[in-house]
């Protein structure tokens, strides 16, 4: 797992990229800061990741949880590791991999 990234969530509309960087760079140098975007409209999820040089870094940005930014509450975590998603159903690959192949039966 990595200390050195945080999740933030409750993210102004407005934030992009660099301005979320700025936000959180009085806590220590930030090797990555990026706004989660939907990818039809591109427009922010409301959420980000901020990757910081060293992980007590990214200990001290965690103060920045409860702080209110244009009107919107920060919720700020130290990042987990992507889980898998696909919530009991199966994967195109999974089809593959069982040899199921729509429109087509083997009798």
């Amino acid at each position: 797992m990595d200390k050195n990234k945080i999740f933030v969530a409750g993210l102004p509309w407005s934030i992009n990229n660099d301005s979320l960087k700025e936000l959180f760079s009085s806590y220590g140098e930030i090797t990555e800061a990026i706004v989660i975007t939907d990818r039809d409209t591109g427009r922010s999820k409301g959420f980000g990741f901020v990757t910081f040089a060293n992980s007590d870094n990214a200990q001290k940005a965690l103060e920045m949880a409860g702080k209110e930014v244009e009107g919107r509450t920060l919720v700020v975590n130290i990042a987990k590791p992507r889980e898998n998603r696909n919530n009991g159903f199966r994967s195109r690959n999974n089809y593959r991999d069982n040899n199921y192949h729509r429109g087509r039966r083997s009798y």
